[in-house]
C-alpha cells in the first residue's frame, strides 16, 4: 500500500498505522476489562454474608476509589511530565508494567484468605498501582496515535481505540457473571469464585505487554526515520520538552474547560457503571441476567458510535457541538434513572441508550480537540493533567456511592430501601451531569471567540 505522508513530511504507510494501532487497543482492552470486572457483580457485596471474601458495599467501593488514589495524589502529573521528557517508550513499557503488577496484587489479595480488612488493603494497594499504570499507558497510548495519525484520520483512531477498549468493559459486564455464577439464597461464594475475573483480566493485561513491546519497535522505527531524535539519541530542539510549558498548559482556559468537562462527565459513567446493577435492578423490577445485559448495551452503543462520530468530527468538525450533544444525553439518561415511573424496564433501556449514545459523543470530539490547543511536546502533560482532574472525581464519587448503599439498605432484600439507595446515588449523577451541560457551553463559546485555535475545523486535511 502506497505511503502516506503526515504534516511533518513523514512518509509513513497506511498499514503501518493501523497496525501501530492494533499493538495499542489490546492493552487498553485488558485495562478497562480488569478495572470493569467487578461492575456487574456489585449488587453480591450487599450481602457480605455470602461472599467468603467478606466485603461489603461500602468496601467495594472504597476498594472501586483506590484506582485513583495515586494519579490525584500527583503521581499522573509527575509521571506525565516524565512521559514528555524521556518519552513513550520508556515511561510507557514501565507503565505497563506497572498496570500488570497491581492486577497481580488484586488478584493475589481476593485468593490470599487473609481477614476481609487485611484483604481490602492489599486489593486496595493493587488497585492504586493497576489505576496508576492504566491511566499513564492511557496517556501513552492517546499520545501515540496523535503522534501517528496527526493530519489524517486522527479522531477515526482515538474512536476506534476507544470503542475497542471498551470491548473490554463489555466483556467483562458479559464474563464476569459466568465466571462467577449465581448461587441459591445461602450460597457462598469462595474465593476463588470471586477472583476468577481478576484471573482472566490478568492473562489478558499480559498478552496486552508482548503487543506493547512490538508498538515500542515500531515506533523506536518511525523516531529514526522521522528524524525526531539525532543519531547520538538527542531530541531536536522543536521536540524538546519543557517545563515552562506546564505553567502555559494550565493558564490555557480551554483546556481547563475540557479538563472539567471530562471529570463531570466520566463520573457520570464510569462510577456510574461501578454500581450499575445496583441500581437497575431495584429501579426498574429487574433480574440479575437482565440488569448484566442492560449495563452491557453501554460498551456496546459505543463500539458502535464511537468510531462513526469520531469519522464524522474528523469530516465536518463542529466538535463543541458534539461535547454538549452528549452531555445533554447523559444528563438526560440520568434523569430518566432518577425520577422514570418505578419498575418498568422500557425506561431502563432508555436511559442506557442515551447514555451509551453520549459515551460515544463527546469522547470523539474532546480527545481530538486536546492536539488543537497544545503544543505536541506537552501532550503528555496535558493529558495527564486531564485525567489527574478526571481521577479526583473518580477517587470520591465510589466512596460516596457505596456509602449511600451501605446506609440506607439495612435489612438484605428490602425492596423499598433498595430503591430508596438507588435514587439517591442517581442524584449524585445528575448533579454531575447538569455540571457538565454547564461546562460544554462554556467551551462552544469559548471557541467562538477564538477561532483561530480550529477547535470546530475538521481534523482530516
Amino acid at each position: 500500500m502506497a505511503p502516506r505522508t503526515n504534516n511533518k513530511g513523514i512518509s509513513i504507510s497506511r498499514t503501518a498505522c493501523w497496525i501501530a494501532l492494533a499493538c495499542l487497543v489490546v492493552p487498553m482492552f485488558a485495562s478497562y476489562f480488569f478495572d470493569d470486572m467487578f461492575s456487574t457483580l456489585s449488587h453480591l457485596f450487599q450481602n457480605p454474608a455470602m461472599l467468603e471474601l467478606g466485603w461489603d458495599s461500602a468496601d467495594y467501593g472504597f476498594y472501586a476509589g483506590g484506582y485513583s488514589f495515586l494519579c490525584v495524589c500527583g503521581g499522573l502529573v509527575i509521571c506525565g511530565i516524565l512521559l514528555d521528557v524521556f518519552g513513550v517508550r520508556i515511561i510507557g513499557s514501565v507503565f505497563i508494567g506497572l498496570m500488570i503488577l497491581g492486577a497481580a496484587t488484586v488478584f493475589a489479595a481476593l485468593v490470599s484468605g487473609m481477614e476481609p480488612q487485611a484483604s481490602l488493603s492489599v486489593a486496595y494497594i493493587g488497585c492504586m498501582l493497576f489505576g496508576l499504570g492504566s491511566e499513564i499507558a492511557g496517556v501513552a497510548v492517546t499520545r501515540s496515535i496523535a503522534k501517528w495519525f496527526k493530519g489524517r484520520n486522527v479522531a477515526l483512531a482515538m474512536g476506534l481505540q476507544l470503542s475497542i477498549a471498551r470491548l473490554g468493559t463489555a466483556a467483562a459486564f458479559i464474563l464476569a457473571p459466568v465466571l462467577v455464577a449465581q448461587k441459591p439464597d445461602g450460597g457462598i461464594y469462595s474465593l476463588m469464585e470471586t477472583a476468577r475475573p481478576a484471573m482472566c483480566g490478568l492473562a489478558m493485561l499480559l498478552a496486552g505487554g508482548i503487543l506493547w513491546g512490538i508498538f515500542v519497535a515500531m515506533d523506536a522505527a518511525f523516531d529514526r526515520d522521522a528524524g525526531i531524535c539525532t543519531g547520538k539519541g538527542k531530541v531536536n530542539d522543536q521536540d524538546k520538552f519543557r517545563f515552562s510549558d506546564i505553567l502555559k498548559v494550565l493558564t490555557n482556559p480551554r483546556f481547563l474547560m475540557i479538563a472539567l468537562l471530562c471529570v463531570f462527565f466520566y463520573c457520570c459513567i464510569i462510577s456510574f457503571k461501578k454500581f450499575g446493577t445496583a441500581i437497575v435492578i431495584p429501579r426498574f423490577g429487574m433480574d440479575v441476567d437482565s440488569a448484566k445485559w442492560m449495563i452491557t448495551m453501554i460498551p456496546f452503543f459505543t463500539v458502535l458510535f464511537t468510531p462513526l462520530f469520531g469519522a464524522l468530527v474528523d469530516k465536518v468538525g463542529k466538535a463543541t457541538g458534539w461535547m454538549l450533544a452528549g452531555a445533554v444525553l447523559v444528563l438526560a439518561a440520568h434523569l430518566v434513572m432518577a425520577f422514570a415511573p418505578q419498575g418498568t424496564a422500557f425506561y431502563g433501556y432508555l436511559a442506557i441508550s442515551m447514555l451509551g449514545i453520549g459515551y460515544s459523543l463527546v469522547p470523539s470530539a474532546m480527545w481530538p480537540t486536546v492536539p488543537k490547543i497544545v503544543p505536541d511536546r506537552n501532550l503528555g502533560t496535558a493529558y495527564s493533567l486531564i485525567y489527574w482532574v478526571q481521577n479526583m472525581g473518580m477517587l470520591l464519587v465510589p466512596i460516596f456511592v457505596g456509602r449511600i448503599f451501605r446506609d440506607m439498605i439495612t435489612e438484605t432484600g428490602n425492596a423499598v430501601q433498595e430503591t430508596a439507595a438507588a435514587v439517591h446515588a442517581e442524584y449524585i449523577f445528575t448533579g454531575l451531569g447538569i455540571a457538565a451541560v454547564a461546562v460544554a457551553i462554556m467551551l462552544i463559546f469559548s471557541a467562538r471567540r477564538h477561532p483561530e485555535l480550529g477547535i470546530d475545523m475538521p481534523n482530516k486535511r
